[in-house]
């Protein structure tokens, strides 16, 4: 038995692959066929009823291509970006690239999925906090890739532990089920998390174990008082009938009996039009799956110009635009004009490209913005575009 994972050693020297990648760096070395290529990874279609996706994973990309006798442009992890747009684009030979096109598509898609749900759920949430509670969704062994996918986009904290070993992300939680039904008793095993738990972490206390969940939020404000932060309603589907109804219920029965200070989280099945309904009652929205398995971006790459008689040469496969592209951007907002990559023409001045070189030659020539950045560049775009219809 093992834990089936491949090793950094695999990633970065392109064992991890797919097989006709393989036998295409075969043929070409065999044949001696050395073409130098641009090669462009983009978006043609997004899912229905996106506008707009995040371009993230930039970084681990950039980590597998260095030292490579490579020439990488890109976006800057967290941009924007629409349906068509270039996203990055590879120079170099083809036998040199081929064998890392499955990873570095792996990377993009994962991460660039996650990160555009995460950041659907934080445009709707508005100023309410969104925890990321999703790593039982996957593969425990990306869980730290997940978590930090899930944080560009803009979600406030993750829950995963191991992110503070490999992200600097302090975990944000409260309690499981299994806890209160292992004392038994909701009360003693409220008492016990304040008694036991470090006096920094906030008293946010599951209320929907073995009562109705507006009597087990009052249990809980009486039993701690001023010490207790919230409240969280992780209410199974099959027995909430109305969520807003019950959040309703808590809230009233909280304020009346003077616990105003009470605040309430709300997780489990937490989607697009969930946040929608309930933004302007709760002040948190824990939220899973739908972040951890979203509908794909589906980025695809394909080579768009070949090096011969000593200039690029546009040239791609049917259905897609030949040429190697540059976006502007005029901001506020996703006001782009694509253009060539070398021959940009007449752009207007308050407009700026948005790919900029990273790698020459193998060699960084930027390195990548902290994780706080990131996600403080992508908060910023978001700000900039109106207001999202739920899907």
């Amino acid at each position: 038995m093992r834990l089936y994972v491949a090793s950094e050693e695999d990633i970065l020297s392109g064992v991890v692959t797919d097989i006709y990648f393989v036998r295409t760096k075969k043929i070409l070395e065999a044949k001696r066929l050395r073409k130098k290529i641009r090669m462009e990874y983009h978006v043609v279609k997004l899912p229905r009823g996106f506008e707009w996706a995040v371009f993230a994973g930039l970084e681990e990309v950039l980590y597998i291509l260095r030292d490579k006798p490579v020439t990488v442009y890109a976006m800057p992890e967290g941009t924007l970006f629409k349906a068509g747009e270039p996203l990055m684009i590879i120079e170099g030979y083809l036998d040199d690239i081929v064998l890392y096109e499955t990873a570095i598509l792996g990377i993009l898609r994962h991460y660039t999925s996650i990160a555009t749900k995460a950041a659907r759920i934080k445009k709707l949430a508005g100023d309410k906090t969104v925890l990321f509670f999703g790593l039982r969704a996957l593969h425990p062994a990306i869980a730290p890739a997940v978590d930090r996918a899930a944080y560009i986009g803009g979600v406030d904290a993750v829950s995963g532990y191991a992110s503070e070993k490999y992200l600097g992300l302090k975990p944000q939680g409260t309690m499981p089920h299994a806890l209160i039904i292992a004392f038994g008793n909701q009360a003693e095993a409220w008492k016990a998390f304040d008694e036991v738990v470090e006096p920094e972490v906030p008293r946010i206390m599951l209320v929907d174990t073995f009562y109705d969940e507006r009597v087990e939020a009052l249990m809980a404000a009486q039993l701690l008082g001023g010490r207790l932060h919230g409240v969280r309603l992780d209410t199974p589907s099959s027995r909430r009938g109305s969520m807003k109804q019950i959040v309703e219920e808590v809230r009233w029965t909280l304020d009346i009996h003077g616990y105003k200070h009470v605040k309430i989280v709300v997780s489990g099945g937490i989607d697009e039009k969930e946040v929608v309904e309930l933004r302007n009652l709760v002040d948190a929205f824990g939220v899973g799956t739908s972040i951890a398995m979203p509908q794909p971006i589906d980025i695809s790459a394909d080579i768009v110009e070949v090096y011969e008689d000593n200039t690029w040469k546009p040239i791609t496969k049917r259905g897609k635009l030949p040429g190697a592209k540059q976006v502007y951007r005029k901001r506020p907002g996703l006001n782009d004009i694509i253009t060539l990559l070398d021959k940009p023409g007449v752009v207007p001045s308050d407009y700026t490209p948005l790919l900029r070189r990273y790698i020459e030659d193998g060699k960084i020539l930027v390195e990548p913005p902290s994780l706080e950045e990131i996600r403080k560049y992508v908060l910023e775009q978001l700000a900039e575009l109106p207001e999202l219809t739920p899907i």
